[in-house]
């Protein structure tokens, strides 16, 4: 097989066992992987795989085809489960979403691929994140809106416009617009630092209310720790702990250190 390159990247590269993490996985989280299963003794393969190969170099690099050899890469044709080939795969964002068996005709496969390329709604959205990471919330606010007026049940639109109006103020509008998308991590993660940032108006005295006040300006580590502190005489003081958590993701070394304590203060 010869891989096919264009400006935008690779159009058609080979799978293996030992790259298909970083040629399948990782990369289809940058644009959709179509993965071709086949073999050189395989008649319906030879008839599929240049029309796969004909589609993906039309659509210059908009989607990628991996052809995996299942003879030469049995370990990866295992976790597929593959009884008959060939087998197509497509992959989005780390994940397998849809697929075929046999051999079917060019204007099928265009068909299948159509379902795979991201939708108005989705390259608005797209492009209103990469101005909100550039620090550009008015255009992110109005292409979020854009995206959302082309697909309402647009998840990263919505999200992304309520994540806008939660860092300019209008948490009102941040919560009715999270309200459809729950339940969603990144959601529950953007309600959970609302709540956690009103913590900062709180006026009652004691130990939990002063933890809370801590979490609110960012105090994490002392915040939490004032929040073990207060489990024995205040039983909110749990739920506090699993906001604070929320809003600093699973992968915060504090929520993994400070989950083990909650665990072992309770049982």
């Amino acid at each position: 097989m010869q891989e096919q390159v264009t400006e935008s990247g690779p159009v058609v590269v080979e799978a293996t066992d030992q790259n298909f993490l970083e040629t399948v996985i990782e990369e289809s989280k940058k644009r959709p992987v179509v993965v071709d299963l086949w073999a050189s003794w395989c008649g319906p393969c030879r008839t599929l795989g240049p029309i796969l190969e004909k589609v993906a170099g039309e659509r210059a690099g908009s989607f990628l085809l991996a052809k995996l050899d299942v003879d030469a890469n049995p370990y990866t044709a295992g976790q597929f489960g593959v009884q008959s080939i060939p087998t197509v795969v497509a992959f989005r964002d780390g994940q397998p979403v849809d697929g075929f068996v046999g051999a079917i005709p060019e204007p099928m496969v265009n068909e299948f691929v159509n379902k795979l390329m991201p939708t108005e709604a989705e390259l608005e959205a797209e492009e209103a994140l990469e101005e909100e990471l550039e620090g550009h919330l008015d255009g992110a606010e109005e292409k979020y809106r854009e995206a959302l007026e082309v697909d309402p049940n647009n998840r990263d639109a919505r999200v992304g416009l309520a994540r806008i109006y939660a860092e300019t103020g209008r948490e009102d509008l941040a919560r009715e617009t999270l309200a459809p998308a729950l339940p969603d991590p990144e959601a529950e993660r953007i309600l959970a630092m609302l709540e956690v940032r009103d913590w900062a108006n709180l006026t009652e005295p004691g130990t939990l209310a002063s933890a809370k006040r801590l979490a609110a300006q960012g105090t994490w580590r002392e915040s939490l720790d004032a929040m073990l502190g207060a489990l024995a005489d205040d039983p909110d003081a749990r739920q506090a702990m699993l906001e604070v958590f929320t809003v600093l993701g699973e992968d915060d070394e504090l929520v993994a250190d400070y989950r083990r304590k909650l665990a072992a203060a309770l049982f």
